[in-house]
């Protein structure tokens, strides 16, 4: 009752590409814990951005959407497939105060939407992030060669810009829309960690908070991840340090 009456909205954004067959799965479980925590149906949406998938995704929303109040596909048709920009798209695109971020291939499990509001309204968070255990390999779930480059990754963004989570390469995170309207056109926007990039052209004075999760192991498709999306995250650490070094 608490959460209903002090937040105004919620708009949970999911970029995805090639993930028909988790869609109607993830779409079920997330509106499972929304119930949980009584929010109003017209004050929550969820916005699936696709990134021209072609994969008959459409056809499997255009079945479901009358089932759930506020959901939502939008295509992203853009010449090249990125994250971020799908994450931003899907930003300009929301109407509500509090943004959702999470994948959509099963990997960030919705039981924790709850857990993540709950502790945003009651102690005003500017972030909340599922923060993955890299202490626990089996628990990450990752490849030999993910976890080692992420766990580098997030030393090197820690070390170099100032340490403002325990993972800054997650992609599962809820924050206050004024962040991203107050520093939209200094982000990067390039690549995988639109996190990370949030966090780093942000006021310094940022409140986060860390809550631990588990990272499911993927149950259909493959890692996005490639040469090109490395570089694209080397790129904006090197930029930013420079930029933090004048």
């Amino acid at each position: 009752m608490f959460i209903k009456q002090i937040m105004k909205g919620l708009s949970i954004i999911i970029p995805i590409f090639k993930e028909k067959d988790n869609f109607k799965i993830l779409v079920e479980k997330i509106y499972i814990n929304l119930k949980k925590i009584k929010i109003y149906e017209k004050n929550h949406e969820v916005i699936f951005i696709d990134d021209n998938s072609n994969d008959g995704v459409d056809l499997i929303y255009s079945k479901i959407k009358k089932k759930y109040f506020g959901l939502k596909l939008l295509i992203r048709k853009a010449k090249t497939k990125d994250l971020s920009q799908s994450c931003i798209y899907g930003f300009k695109k929301s109407k509500f105060d509090k943004i959702l971020v999470m994948d959509g291939d099963l990997q960030h499990d919705p039981n924790y939407i709850p857990k993540f509001i709950k502790k945003m309204m009651l102690e005003n968070y500017d972030f909340i992030i599922g923060s993955r255990d890299f202490k626990n390999r089996e628990s990450v779930r990752l490849s030999f060669i993910r976890y080692f480059l992420s766990k580098f990754l997030i030393i090197f963004f820690n070390t170099l810009l100032g340490k403002k989570t325990s993972d800054p390469m997650s992609g599962f995170f809820l924050f206050k829309k004024e962040i991203f309207t107050k520093s939209k056109k200094k982000l990067f926007g390039k690549g995988f960690k639109i996190l990370a990039d949030l966090l780093y052209v942000s006021n310094n004075s940022l409140k986060t908070h860390d809550i631990n999760i588990i990272f499911k192991s993927r149950k259909k498709n493959s890692s996005k991840i490639s040469i090109s999306v490395i570089f694209y995250i080397l790129k904006f650490i090197i930029l930013k340090f420079i930029k933090s070094s004048r």
